[in-house]
Formats: C-alpha cells, structure tokens, sequence
C-alpha cells in the first residue's frame, strides 16, 4: 500500500517536471495545461464516432437509420469480424494526430486515446477476453522501432484489465503500404499476409478477441487478420481502430500536400 506521503509528493514531482518541461499538446505539440492533453484547436477538430452507424463495420451514417442496419458496402461483401468500431473520423484535423503518433513517435496522448477506444467499444468491450495488436512484419517494426497498434492494445488493457497479446498474430509478408491502393489493391496485398502459430492457438481457443489497429480504410487488412484468427479457433472477432476513413482527403491539385479546411462533423463528441 502506498503511503500518504507518496501521494503527496507526487503532485510537486509532477509540477517540477511540468516547469522544466511543459506538457505538449500531442496533435500540434503546443503547450497544454496537462500531459496527454490536447489544445483546444485540435481537440475542435476531432469528430467522434457515434450512433448512427453501421451495425456492422461501424461506418457512421449522416442521417437518422433504424437499429441493426447494414451499410451498402456490408451489404454486398459481409466482414469476417462480428463488428467494428472506429473512435474519430479519420479528417483534415484528425490526420496530424494519427500521422505524429504514428510515424512521429508522439505517445503522450496514449491514455487519452485509450479512454476515446473504450467508448467506442462500450457495445462490446465486456465480452472480450483477449486484446490483439494488428501486427507488423520484422522489418517494418526494426525500421519503425515501435507498432502503433500494439502501443494503442497494451494501453487500452491498461485501462479496462483485460489481457493484451501481440505475440498471437504474426505478419509473414512484408506487405507494401496500404496508402494509396484501391479496394480491391489493398485486398490483394494483405491476402494471406497473417497466421496464427500452432503454440499461439492455446489463447484463441473458444475466446472473443479484440483486434487492434490505428485507421479503418477499407477494412482488408482486419478482415484477413480476423480470417486467420479465427481458423486459429477464436470463437468471435471485433474490430476496434483509433480512426477511421469516412470520406476521402482532398488535396490540391499539382501537390502531395493535403488541403486544409474544416470538415464536417460525424455524430456528436
């Protein structure tokens, strides 16, 4: 048990630390009032993902739709997965989000977004017995030094208790990146790109697993880990992501860069 004096201790480290190195907002890296937050600007921009939505894949509808209603796109190609949900629209405001966690290693606003994955997951998140990463292939995670989606897993454990596993999964291909490829590309790449070990099927036996990932495009590359998973014995698969593509980025025209405007809201924060 931790003594009173700890804890008030604590609060003058924190503060001590604070002053000689300001908590950063982790969308723009301007100063916050606490660690892991976000300026009031960038957190404006988010969209949470609510009701209405896709029963399904979580795609969120701009209208009012009856409960248990399928989008177009799971009406012609069901998922694999039992469900998914994604917390924020993947956007123009959102992007530098994702892009300075992702590729920039900015993993102070981890207990936040934690916090964003367990709402969206209130559906299903007590049926779950088992936390999976989407994993990356040896090469990609030597070059990246870390996996986004297994950082996001262990963090979302964290917060509701419930078992993390990044060794279940395994990605045998060192599949391209996904960025840029159509529906049908993105199928291909990651066809067959994921397996369970033999020792690994222990943990999936009969259980529901929550498969981990940072953005929802298409939906190819959890609808093959849910495949794989689940020749491995998993009894269900749900999907949760940090983001997810609603509408497509618009740049402009003649550059690589992306076009800044205000983008609409998706639901209600």
């Amino acid at each position: 048990m931790k003594s009173e004096a700890a804890f008030s201790v604590r609060p003058l480290f924190r503060g001590a630390l604070d002053f000689l190195l300001p908590p950063l907002c982790f969308g723009c890296a301007g100063e916050v009032e606490a660690q892991g937050g976000l300026c009031p600007t960038c957190w404006a921009g988010l969209n949470f993902i609510t009701q209405p939505q896709c029963i399904s894949c979580g795609f969120p509808f701009s209208h009012d739709m009856p409960e248990g209603v399928l989008c177009a796109s799971c009406h012609q190609h069901k998922p694999r997965f039992e469900g998914a949900r994604s917390a924020i629209a993947y956007n123009q405001e959102s992007r530098p989000i994702v892009l300075s966690f992702k590729h920039g290693g900015r993993t102070e606003g981890l207990s936040t977004m934690a916090k964003w994955l367990a709402r969206a997951a209130a559906d299903f998140i007590s049926e779950v017995d088992v936390i999976i990463p989407v994993p990356l292939h040896g090469l990609r995670l030597f070059t990246r030094k870390f996996n986004q989606s297994a950082l996001l897993a262990d963090a979302l454990s964290e917060l509701t208790g419930i078992a993390a596993n990044p060794f279940i999964l395994k990605r045998t291909k060192n599949t391209k990146t996904q960025g840029g490829l159509n529906r049908a590309q993105r199928e291909k790449n990651v066809r067959a790109a994921f397996r369970v070990e033999d020792k690994a099927k222990i943990n999936l036996k009969a259980k529901t697993a929550l498969l981990i990932d940072d953005v929802f495009t298409t939906g190819a590359t959890v609808d093959n880990c849910t495949l794989a998973l689940q020749k491995a014995g998993a009894k269900t698969v749900y999907v949760l992501t940090l983001a997810r593509v609603v509408e497509p980025l618009k740049k402009k025209p003649g550059r690589n860069k992306v076009k800044k405007k205000v983008g609409k809201k998706v639901g209600k924060s």
